[in-house]
């Protein structure tokens, strides 16, 4: 196909934060004609619950595209409305609804998708937080064509990148979003040339990255002190890992934004010491500096501004499981 004389139609199926980066991408790109956007519904959020438009739906509303928002990606009438736009690719972006077969097989160029870590490893809901809970160096980007299974499909390009030490979930995110829309972009001129072919996963390597859960975050301070720095990380901003410090009439909720690994030994949640560096709490093996946290309902402070309003002394210890 000559998308030089005949422009690509596509049709973009996303939802999250994430998904904006590829269609910001996609948009930008003369040939390729952005046929309509398709989202979740909008759903309640905020203390008043009302309707809010997911970040794709916003996002195309200022690129004045056509917009679907199905509540079922399998509805029938759905399916229809998008074979009746003809297009020639969908790309998918952290959509959140499994495409039917139906959908799968309309396209020309079929379904593309991004995901974020290099396939087979981390399919699943949440890959970039569990790349970095389980201390990888690396992670990146898989642009597959999509079929039947979780994140199963055939390898059509992936793109590298290193997890720093000041990587959180967040700011890694950010980046292999950017990362995918250039890849988005860079993969379907090469499959509509003809200079890519889907190459399908290999069976080594293959792990499944499961949704995470508030109670995840809560810290185990039994584990190794790079253990729990990398949950820290890989944890924020959400759900945010936490601990609990004994206190009347009910324990005082803590939550770490930041710290770093301090080579000193000391007992299992047991405060090794507290001041303006930080505060060192013991953990399995090694110890955890924790240098920026926020009490329950507060602000976000240093550990030093914590202190000073707060008694902590050498001695003081978080609560474990077995103290609830």
């Amino acid at each position: 196909m000559d998308i030089s004389t005949s422009p690509l139609r596509i049709i973009f199926m996303g939802t999250a934060d994430l998904a904006c980066a590829s269609l910001e991408a996609l948009a930008a790109e003369k040939d390729f004609s952005m046929v309509a956007v398709v989202s979740q519904p909008d759903k309640p959020k905020g203390r008043d619950m009302k309707l809010q438009p997911t970040a794709v739906k916003s996002l195309a509303l200022k690129l004045g595209i056509n917009i679907l928002q199905p509540a079922r990606a399998k509805n029938p009438e759905f399916i229809e409305e998008l074979r009746t736009l003809n297009p020639d690719l969908i790309a998918v972006a952290a959509y959140g609804q499994i495409l039917p077969q139906s959908i799968l097989d309309l396209p020309k160029f079929g379904c593309l998708n991004v995901h974020t870590s290099l396939l087979p490893k981390y399919r699943g809901a949440a890959p970039i937080q569990w790349a970095i809970i389980e201390g990888d160096n690396e992670t990146g980007v898989t642009i597959m064509q999509m079929d039947a299974g979780l994140d199963t499909g055939a390898i059509l390009s992936q793109t590298a990148t290193n997890i720093e030490p000041a990587d959180d979930a967040q700011t890694l995110h950010d980046r292999l979003a950017a990362l995918g829309g250039k890849a988005l972009v860079r993969t379907i001129r090469d499959l509509v040339a003809g200079r890519v072919k889907p190459q399908p996963q290999p069976a080594e390597g293959a792990s499944y990255a499961r949704k995470i859960s508030k109670e995840d975050g809560k810290l185990d301070w039994t584990l190794p002190a790079e253990k729990l720095w990398n949950r820290i990380r890989g944890f924020t901003p959400w759900p945010g890992a936490f601990t609990h410090l004994p206190a009347v009439p009910a324990p005082l909720l803590l939550k770490i934004w930041q710290a770093e690994i301090a080579d000193v030994g000391g007992q299992p949640g047991k405060i090794i010491s507290a001041d303006k560096t930080g505060i060192i709490v013991g953990c399995g093996e090694n110890s955890l500096r924790i240098i920026t946290l926020q009490k329950e309902g507060g602000r976000r402070m240093t550990a030093q501004e914590f202190i000073a309003g707060n008694r902590l002394k050498s001695g003081d210890q978080f609560q474990t499981d077995s103290q609830k």
